[in-house]
């Protein structure tokens, strides 16, 4: 059974830092484009960032651009996202996902205090 399993949320202060992690298990990844969403309260579901199969490419929003960086560890199956300077409208549930197969994690919640 596939799972993906996010972790690295909490509560942190603007201008913190967090790496959020995902987990994968069940089949590997390493062939296939792994990526990020967020989903703030109240809000559609947004894309974030997302990176190839070798790590060689990473896609993210322009307004996360230099804040936000996507990585992956294939010999793990875990992808990562290190988000830096963080601004209370970064709050959000942080989903990981394999879009080729349409997989996703339960998310988890990052709050950053206004």
């Amino acid at each position: 059974q596939v799972q993906l399993v996010e972790s690295g949320g909490g509560l942190v202060q603007a201008g913190g830092s967090l790496r959020l992690s995902c987990a994968a298990s069940g089949r590997t990844f390493s062939s296939y484009i792994m990526g990020w969403f967020r989903q703030a309260p109240g809000k559609e579901r947004e894309f974030v960032a997302a990176i190839s199969w070798g790590g060689g490419s990473t896609y993210s929003t322009d307004s996360l651009k230099g804040r936000f960086t996507v990585s992956r560890n294939n010999a793990k199956n875990t992808v990562y996202l290190q988000m830096n300077s963080l601004k209370a409208e970064d709050t959000a549930v942080y989903y990981c996902t394999v879009p080729r197969f349409d997989y996703w994690g339960l998310g988890t919640q990052v709050t950053v205090p206004s």
